[in-house]
């Protein structure tokens, strides 16, 4: 993967419906390059997918939490992560170094979905207790990185 290859994907990832001709424009590649190369990146698996980002509170989903998840000593990691990708309000998964296995991230309409939803948590098979802190304001989510913020991470 090139210079050429990452300011492609910063692009996408600013604007996923961009047209390989702005694309090209962006990066000083004809459009037919760029097709070619986004094919590429997708076929390497470095482009997993394209998606609409959607403002959860616009579709009714005012609540946002970090849960923590303390396994059992005879937790299965796998067992769990599957589980824990059954729930619809499990919005993301992290599994974590520390006393937790994982952090999820949760969005559900009120806190007493957050309760339900916790009750579901504490009975998967292998999470012994969770830890709950909720979000109250969101600065800023998934960002792209910058061309020059990504030349930065690696230089460290």
């Amino acid at each position: 993967m090139d210079t050429v290859d990452r300011r492609i994907i910063a692009a996408l990832r600013t604007n996923g419906r961009v047209t390989y001709a702005d694309l090209g424009r962006q990066v000083g590649l004809s459009a037919s390059a760029v097709h070619e190369r986004v094919g590429k990146l997708e076929t390497a698996g470095v482009i997993t997918g394209y998606h609409a980002m959607v403002d959860p509170r616009a579709v009714g989903l005012d609540v946002t939490a970090l849960v923590s998840i303390h396994p059992t000593d005879t937790a299965d990691d796998e067992d769990v992560a599957d589980a824990l990708a059954e729930l619809n309000e499990v919005e993301s998964c992290y599994r974590v170094a520390g006393d937790e296995s994982f952090v999820v991230k949760v969005r559900v309409a009120t806190v007493d979905d957050l309760e339900r939803s916790l009750s579901r948590l504490r009975r998967i098979k292998g999470v012994a207790r969770t830890r709950s802190t909720v979000v109250l304001s969101t600065r800023f989510e998934g960002r792209p990185n910058t061309v020059d913020e990504e030349r930065s991470a690696h230089a460290e």
